[in-house]
């Protein structure tokens, strides 16, 4: 049906924003990528003291993009992460999905859908430094005293371990739009809710 004369077309329904939520955001670029938690014999994580953004000068798992134009899959980036960043060789099957993670608007950026990958064997490695940043090991308790990204800190972290202990995927969300951070697990479904937590401090390193 056609609009009458002079009169202002009909709002799309299916493009026309929320009511109450204003106008569209910039379109920001969607990203996908992995995350892998490793362990050593001693129960140590690896992690990557960063050199680059994002999380310059951060503490954060070894990880990295998916190859999207050539059709990788998760599992497959992982297998290809770990051996380029860390020199560790596994195969899929060493590979457990923990969860999945996506951010809205990560520092303004972008979009990311994160693949968390943990591999169940105790692995080691030769390789200390690397064009990223700096290879550490280090034991669990220590996180709290590391400069880690809020996001890792308040929320990726604390939903890993709860979901590990309890030996179930998870899946949660992050909106970091309007300079704020809110978020809410999805997965599993027990454990989803409608409802945003919110995260008041945002600075990168303990108090």
């Amino acid at each position: 049906m056609t609009d009458a004369p002079g009169t202002p077309p009909a709002p799309d329904p299916v493009h026309a924003p929320a009511p109450g939520s204003g106008p569209r955001d910039a379109p920001l670029p969607y990203r996908s990528a992995v995350l892998c938690v490793l362990f050593d014999a001693q129960g140590r994580l690896l992690l990557l003291h960063r050199r680059k953004p994002p999380n310059a000068d951060l503490y954060s798992p070894i990880g990295g993009k998916l190859e999207l134009d050539q059709g990788e899959s998760p599992t497959a980036c992982a297998v290809r992460e770990i051996h380029e960043e860390a020199g560790v060789q596994v195969s899929v099957a060493d590979l457990r999905l923990a969860g999945l993670v996506s951010e809205t608007a990560y520092e303004g950026q972008g979009h990311w859908l994160m693949f968390v990958y943990e591999v169940t064997r105790p692995v080691d490695t030769a390789v200390v430094e690397f064009d990223e940043g700096r290879l550490e090991w280090r034991h669990r308790a220590s996180l709290e005293a590391l400069p880690l990204p809020v996001t890792d800190r308040e929320i990726i972290w604390p939903v890993f371990w709860r979901y590990r202990d309890r030996g179930e995927p998870f899946a949660v969300h992050i909106d970091c739009r309007a300079g704020g951070i809110r978020w809410r697990v999805e997965q599993p479904p027990a454990d989803a809710h409608d409802a945003w937590q919110t995260v008041l401090d945002q600075t990168q390193t303990p108090a």
